[in-house]
């Protein structure tokens, strides 16, 4: 999956914040109005605070363990929060369900992550012999 593709979910996020301004007439750089707005706010910073972490965990389990796994799981991550977006902007407790969701999702990715990197940096051959691999990650373990 392209990075690029991840970056229309913060962009369609902060222009609903824009949005949410005009209709609630909120200046910028106040935070503060009404729950409604506050609640389209919060759910946009949020989501920005995790933005990095869910980029950095992509690319690394893209990199070192499989590609076609982590798109799937961006995939289920870039859904869940838009799913908790749409929820918080009606109540706060509508953002509940997609947010632990994206949470076991952000941490699948960590897993992955953790485990192609330590694969790529460990001998593991013994290991390797009796689990099967993707191919490119087994080249990786010729050596």
């Amino acid at each position: 999956m392209k990075t690029r593709v991840t970056l229309f979910l913060p962009a369609y996020f902060a222009l609903q914040v824009i949005y949410a301004r005009r209709k609630y007439s909120v200046s910028p750089p106040d935070t503060a109005g009404p729950p409604e707005f506050e609640r389209v706010f919060r759910a946009q910073a949020n989501c920005s605070e995790y933005f990095p972490i869910f980029v950095s965990v992509l690319w690394v389990a893209g990199i070192f363990f499989q590609q076609g796994v982590a798109a799937v799981c961006g995939l289920l991550y870039l859904y869940a929060r838009y799913q908790y977006f749409q929820g918080y902007r009606l109540s706060a407790h509508g953002r509940l369900g997609p947010m632990y969701f994206s949470a076991k999702v952000l941490w699948i990715l960590i897993g992955l992550s953790i485990a192609g990197l330590l694969g790529h940096f460990l001998s593991l051959n013994s290991f390797v012999g009796r689990m099967e691999i993707p191919s490119k990650l087994q080249l990786l373990f010729q050596w």
